[in-house]
């Protein structure tokens, strides 16, 4: 037996010639001599008589013949391409470490072939040493390192790279990677691998030094490498660590802030680091500053749609001004904000797709720069077709009305930026991933198709709550389902598990416990007769609260013939204007409240047996262009302004209510007098009948709510570096009322600190947030005039401030983290006499919100209260306060 052929480590290159040199010794053994039938160079010509493959040890013999294409039978030249390449194809699998060909014997004109093979060894397990275990996974993910793969020395150098490069970005600059392999006896040809990472310590930067800066100072410099810094004890939110691919791109930025200055020349001539330490590197870099420059004459080429004057407005740079290549970059195509006010966009906006601007310096004379801005316009754009990909549950009605492009219009990159706003605004998707997708431009017929790539979000949560509260088991169900369809309700087919896809709102929510049930029902659809924006709201309300006691044993007793229920309806019409820009909703609703009492005195006023009606009409004026995402917005503002009015009954009334109040203080300062343990009988039955004229001449005095109540409410999000967003708040509010002796009503009222969660209250109060400090505990107490104690009575004027630094975790659409930190100050009032805007409570603090779409927002707040909240009993600062979010607005 002879080779014919190999391709092992030691010899690769199949060449002819090699092949010769190993046929050789076929010739002297067989005693044939093929030189005189044909010539080495052109190989002889043989019918394979028979194919055999050695050295398997866990691959199939049939399975490789097959893979290799040879058949017995079909003619072969030896030595010849069909040799060579069967070689090269099990070579290129990277299974096998070496292959080798030989021929066994050779009969007339049959030629009968070995194919000798050593299989790679393939990985048994892998060991990790030098990591903590639990990123132990993500190394063999990333490296993909698991068992079965075969070993090669590609994989191992390969390995080795990834893990040494992946530490020296994370600062560890002699970080050591060594890998071995070693056989494993329990299975066949099979080897453990040990990975031992040495990252060794973090390398700081100790100091940056510059070289040839005149007219820039270091610590201009220095500043200007926004990912590089040099060690500082006081800095921990940039880190000093050297990582060369923030370096070379904070180079280019030391040359953007000579080019903002007018050192268009500016370059880095070197940058070298010394290694000071195992810890310590210095950095050297030297630069070239050149000389400074000036703006000279800035001239349009080119231009028809727009005049050069209009054009200069936009570009704002002005002959004499220092030359400032960032700033004109920027002035003609800004690709940091897809909405900047420069001359690509100004074209993009106005139909020109195909449009291009470029600045061409036409002279240099001295220290003065001419340019030229030369425009090819192109062909006015349209759109041809508008697509839609990715919605399965959403129906494409429901997408396609808040696109701002149609067919048809012109193209415009500000229609494309409000679309994807218009579609991250309504919740059924992940805003991080709304791809327009620019198709077939066509600059000759000037046409553009438009396709938005969408991935479904959940828009259904639930909320499934049991615990303990009041003295016993409290359970909470709520539903809430934001891509309704109502229209589908008795469709079978269409339960998945609810009817979905037509973008309207239902939420349905249940509470109760032994002492209250709350009920509550919802209903919203935003484009009422699906032509235009007008968003219709439904709901009703209905909540019991029994009165409690204690029994013989000192049990909590539930007395269910004395409470109180509040019966509340409302429905509202919410239209999108169009002036004074096209965010703007007006809204209008009215609304009905029932309150209903029963032998039970609920201490917002002095009676215990009633009711009181409220039937209110609220007109409302919102703006609303936060965006994209709903849930972590990134640039815009949202401010809403609310008046609600009640009818003015007691003007068209024949009672007189100023006697009614000099009987009610009469009534009340007689009770103080007599205090709630009167001694005599005589106290005690004008006790009882000072009460009973009370509880009358209070019932008849809020028998029809009569008030007015103006809200203001203003977040404003400006995105400070990448994600970093600062959110600004302002909230006030003020309840009035018509007729001074009257007074304000005892509902619709105030209640300032804690959480910001209404609880099970219906009774028209706002609940309003300001963390580090208890719930409700700024809210203003009065002394209740028949028992005699302190209650909480609400605020009628009240006003917020609020500062909120936001950045995201992830924003995944499985779920949105982000965390958070405050500064808030806050009050509230019982009237406007003693309403001060400087007399606030100030808190800060930290916390983290989890968005879950089938759970809705999710959070903790830690906020520390600098000053003493409203309660008497308190002293001193609030202190640390923890609060937990369940469900509340972004």
């Amino acid at each position: 037996m002879e080779k014919l052929a190999n391709n092992s480590v030691k010899g690769r290159q199949n060449s002819i010639l090699q092949y010769l040199k190993l046929l050789l010794p076929l010739l002297f053994i067989t005693g044939q001599s093929f030189a005189q039938e044909t010539s080495f160079e052109d190989g002889k010509q043989y019918i394979l008589g028979g194919l055999t493959v050695t050295g398997l040890q866990s691959y199939n013999e049939q399975t490789v013949k097959t893979y290799t294409g040879l058949r017995v039978g079909q003619p072969i030249t030896v030595p010849g391409d069909e040799i060579s390449a069967v070689i090269k194809k099990l070579w290129s699998l990277e299974l096998f470490s070496d292959v080798e060909m030989y021929y066994t014997k050779i009969e007339d004109d049959k030629i009968f072939l070995e194919l000798n093979i050593l299989e790679r060894p393939t990985l048994s397990n892998v060991t990790v040493y030098g990591v903590k275990k639990r990123k132990v996974q993500s190394i063999l993910d990333d490296t993909d390192l698991k068992k079965g793969k075969k070993i090669t020395e590609s994989l191992i150098a390969n390995t080795k790279n990834y893990l040494q490069n992946k530490y020296k970005k994370q600062g560890y600059l002699n970080a050591n990677v060594n890998i071995a392999t070693v056989a494993d006896t329990s299975e066949v040809n099979t080897q453990n691998m040990v990975v031992n990472v040495k990252k060794g310590d973090k390398v700081k930067i100790r100091s940056i030094v510059f070289e040839g800066n005149d007219k820039l100072s270091g610590k201009r410099l220095r500043k200007s490498l926004k990912n590089t810094k040099k060690k500082k004890f006081y800095r921990f939110w940039k880190k000093s660590k050297y990582i060369k691919d923030d370096f070379n791109e904070d180079l280019s930025s030391l040359v953007d802030a000579y080019a903002e200055r007018g050192y268009r020349d500016a370059r880095v001539l070197s940058d070298t680091f010394v290694k000071v330490n195992e810890k310590n590197i210095d950095l050297k870099i030297k630069v070239e500053e050149g000389d400074k420059y000036y703006f000279g004459d800035v001239n349009f080429v080119g231009n028809t749609v727009y005049t050069d004057r209009q054009l200069s407005q936009v570009l704002g740079i002005r002959k004499g001004q220092t030359y400032n290549g960032v700033l004109l970059k920027k002035r003609i195509a800004d690709d940091s904000k897809p909405d900047a006010e420069d001359l690509t966009n100004l074209y993009q906006n106005n139909g020109y797709l195909f449009s291009s601007i470029n600045p061409v310096e036409v002279s240099a004379v001295n220290d003065t720069i001419d340019f030229e801005i030369r425009i090819i316009e192109g062909k006015e754009t349209f759109l041809d077709h508008v697509t839609v990909v990715g919605n399965d549950k959403t129906n494409d009605h429901v997408i396609f009305r808040e696109l701002r492009t149609r067919p048809g219009q012109k193209y415009s990159k500000d229609n494309i930026v409000r679309s994807i706003r218009e579609l991250g605004q309504l919740g059924f998707f992940d805003a991080e991933q709304i791809v327009p997708d620019i198709q077939n431009p066509d600059p000759n017929a000037g046409t553009v198709d438009i396709q938005y790539s969408l991935v479904e979000a959940g828009s259904s949560q639930i909320e499934l709550q049991g615990g303990f509260g009041g003295g016993g088991f409290i359970g909470t169900l709520g539903l809430s389902f934001s891509n309704f369809s109502l229209k589908n309700i008795f469709n079978g087919e269409a339960y998945k598990p609810v009817p979905m896809g037509d973008g309207q709102t239902f939420a349905l929510r249940l509470q109760a416990s032994r002492s209250f049930r709350v009920y509550s029902l919802n209903f919203s659809e935003p484009w009422l007769g699906g032509k235009k924006p007008v968003r219709f709201n439904l709901s009703l309300s209905r909540t019991q609260q029994f009165a409690t006691g204690y029994d013989n044993r000192g049990r909590i007793d539930v007395q269910k013939d004395r409470g109180f229920s509040i019966t509340g309806v409302s429905a509202g019409l919410a239209k999108r204007v169009q002036w004074p820009d096209d965010f703007f909703t007006v809204s209008h609703s009215l609304s009905y409240q029932l309150y209903d009492f029963n032998d039970y005195n609920l201490g917002l006023f002095n009676f215990g047996n009633g009711s009181s009606n409220a039937l209110s009409y609220t007109f409302g004026i919102s703006r609303s262009s936060q965006g994209p995402s709903r849930i972590f917005p990134l640039s815009g503002s949202n401010f809403e302004l609310t008046a609600k009015f009640t009818p003015p009954y007691s003007l068209f009334s024949n009672k007189d209510y100023k006697q009614l109040k000099t009987d009610i203080e009469s009534a009340t300062e007689r009770l103080y007098e007599i205090g709630t343990n009167p001694s005599s009988i005589e106290e005690q039955l004008e006790f009882a009948q000072l009460s009973d004229e009370l509880e009358r001449n209070e019932e008849e005095r809020f028998k029809l709510l009569e008030f007015y109540k103006v809200k203001f409410k203003g977040d404003w999000y400006t995105r400070l570096v990448d994600k970093l967003v600062l959110r600004t708040n302002a909230e006030f509010g003020f309840l009035g009322s018509y007729n001074h002796d009257i007074g304000a009503v005892p509902f619709e009222r105030f209640y300032v600190g804690g959480d910001g969660l209404g609880n099970f209250t219906l009774d028209g109060r706002d609940v309003v947030q300001l963390r580090g400090y208890e719930n409700q505990a700024l809210t203003p107490y009065i002394t209740n005039a028949i028992t005699g104690s302190l209650q909480q009575d609400g605020g009628t004027i009240y006003n917020k401030y609020s500062l909120e630094l936001r950045y995201p975790l992830t924003l995944k659409p499985s779920a949105s983290i982000y965390a958070l930190s405050f500064l808030e100050a806050g009050n509230a009032f019982n009237n406007f006499n003693e309403f001060n805007p400087f007399e606030l409570k100030r808190s800060a603090g930290v916390g983290v919100r989890i968005f879950m779409p089938a759970f809705g927002l999710l959070g903790i707040d830690f906020g520390y209260g600098f000053d003493t909240d409203a309660r008497p009993q308190s002293t001193g600062p609030s202190g640390w306060q923890t609060h937990f979010i369940i469900g509340q607005q972004f």
